[in-house]
């Protein structure tokens, strides 16, 4: 009876809890119901209120606009060629089109910034543009999470895109730098039409190998890779991204992206491959081609004959001038990149300094080589990434041999670049390489790396001639810059001819082309 009883009361005890659960379940289904319709009042309200500024705005200016989303566009990278490039294409093509531009940089005026362009890209716009300078680019920056970066950025980009559209809300909308969580915002509250050009994919089947191999990387630290625990959970939270970052990337209208490492990253990832192209990003080839490459070699055989002659007769004398053209004493090695983790400029260092190593100290050694690393600094952490760059050279004991020059102007590039013998580059699954493409152009023979971009679009056999040279390590970087500074001159000039033919494909002529041609659809219809 006793045992009947305690059964009883447990089932008592049973029904008292569900009538308990049921009657706090229901206030909060209603409740829950309340709120999802005032989230969709208020995001019918929002809609509605921007997209009427959006109408009134083209009644008052008489036409449509067009906005790119470049938080970084006083950079001097090839990102920001491609926004220079895409503005000027778009401005020619249709001049009844408003043109803006969202920007993160401070303390400058968009005067400075088209000077800016014109200095380092050779690059005028036909008409004026707008700026909307953005205040809280620092959402947006690496340095604010020190972890689950990724997830931190692309929520710091929709906040910073929500600032953008709240501050103007154009006819059509273009991501030219890769914040895909920022075209579900334009699309479905602004209502404007979307476009996307990708660089490179925020997450890749590549990043996701990587921890799943444990691999320690710039992107993958050493304390993550040596974990098995952290690994598993960092490749579910790169599974959990990805597919966030799918979705948003769906909602563009046209997506363009600059390489076939990229194309198939993006068709994995977004889904849309009826409305995704290829469009090589703009390198300015012409610039370089009136660099006579016969002419140059004729004279580089004619003095190293010149040199050998008096070698031969006792002579002490030297003989020749500078760079590439004359005094064959100092080969430039000449690396062209932003100073970001991912470029690798260490390996570039090290690599050097092996190569210095074998030559020794002796006549024809080291002091024949030169290594110049140029490149663009955003911000203040790529700015102490040189200054950690130039420690390393100190500890290598190669800082007599390696100089720094920032954020040059295109003239001095141009300069560098055709008077080098080698053009150094090492980033891993390289989206593109627009530097790489520029150092085929000058006529400097290329050593890039072995992945990505260089290695599926560029440094690829032309008329079955080679055109450059790949490595993927140290040990390959420095084996290489050893064989081709060991080719004869008519080998050298073999390859480099090969290589400024195959060029033609990646000049600014093309891209404009191929990216009017993508944008054509959405362009016809602001339009009307």
């Amino acid at each position: 009876m006793a045992g009947h009883d305690h059964q009883h009361h447990l089932s008592l005890c049973f029904c008292d809890f569900m009538r308990l659960l049921w009657s706090l379940v229901v206030p909060c289904a209603y409740l829950s119901l309340l709120l999802t319709l005032v989230l969709l009042l208020l995001l019918l309200g929002l809609c509605m209120w921007l997209q009427g500024r959006r109408k009134a705005r083209r009644a008052k200016d008489g036409g449509p606009t067009v906005a790119f989303f470049h938080p970084y566009c006083n950079a001097g990278g090839g990102g920001e060629r491609v926004l220079w490039c895409s503005l000027r294409a778009l401005m020619n093509r249709y001049p009844g089109v408003f043109f803006v531009v969202y920007t993160g940089d401070q303390g400058v005026t968009g005067e400075q910034i088209l000077e800016g362009a014109r200095q380092r890209f050779n690059i005028t716009l036909p008409r004026p543009v707008a700026f909307i300078f953005l205040r809280h680019r620092v959402l947006v920056e690496a340095s604010s999470y020190p972890h689950f970066t990724l997830l931190g950025q692309s929520a710091g980009s929709m906040f910073l895109g929500w600032e953008a559209l709240t501050a103007f809300v154009p006819d059509l909308y273009v991501d030219s730098m890769g914040y895909a969580f920022t075209l579900p915002i334009f699309r479905y509250l602004g209502g404007c039409k979307v476009a996307s050009y990708v660089h490179y994919p925020t997450v890749s089947t590549d990043m996701l190998s990587v921890v799943r191999e444990r691999n320690p990387r710039f992107n993958n630290a050493d304390f993550i890779s040596r974990n098995p625990l952290l690994s598993a959970v960092k490749v579910v939270y790169y599974c959990c991204f990805a597919l966030l970052y799918g979705l948003a990337g769906s909602c563009s209208d046209v997506i363009m992206v600059n390489s076939t490492w990229t194309l198939g990253h993006i068709l994995a990832l977004w889904r849309c491959p009826s409305r995704t192209s290829i469009v090589y990003p703009p390198c300015d080839v012409r610039a370089f081609l009136d660099v006579p490459l016969e002419e140059e070699d004729e004279e580089d055989e004619m003095e190293e004959g010149w040199e050998e002659l008096g070698q031969e007769l006792g002579s002490g004398e030297e003989v020749g001038g500078g760079g590439r053209g004359g005094d064959r004493k100092c080969h430039s090695i000449v690396s062209v990149g932003q100073f970001r983790p991912e470029k690798d400029h260490q390996l570039q260092i090290r690599a050097f300094s092996k190569l210095l190593d074998s030559k020794g100290e002796g006549p024809g050694g080291r002091e024949m080589l030169r290594l110049l690393l140029i490149g663009g600094c955003r911000n203040q952490e790529d700015e102490e990434r040189v200054l950690m760059l130039r420690g390393l050279c100190q500890e290598l004991g190669v800082s007599d041999r390696v100089d720094f020059k920032l954020n040059v102007p295109f003239e001095e590039l141009k300069r560098e670049l055709v008077t080098a013998t080698i053009g150094l580059h090492t980033m891993w699954n390289e989206h593109f390489g627009i530097g790489v493409v520029e150092c085929m152009a000058a006529g400097t023979i290329v050593l890039a790396h072995k992945s990505g971009g260089p290695k599926l679009d560029i440094v690829v056999p032309y008329e079955d001639g080679q055109t450059g040279f790949l490595a993927d390590s140290e040990d390959s970087y420095a084996a290489a810059m050893e064989t081709i500074l060991a080719l004869s001159p008519s080998a050298r000039l073999e390859i480099r001819q090969n290589a400024r033919r195959s060029v033609e494909r990646f000049s600014d002529q093309e891209f404009e082309t191929c990216f009017l041609a993508a944008t054509e659809p959405l362009m016809s219809n602001l339009e009307r």
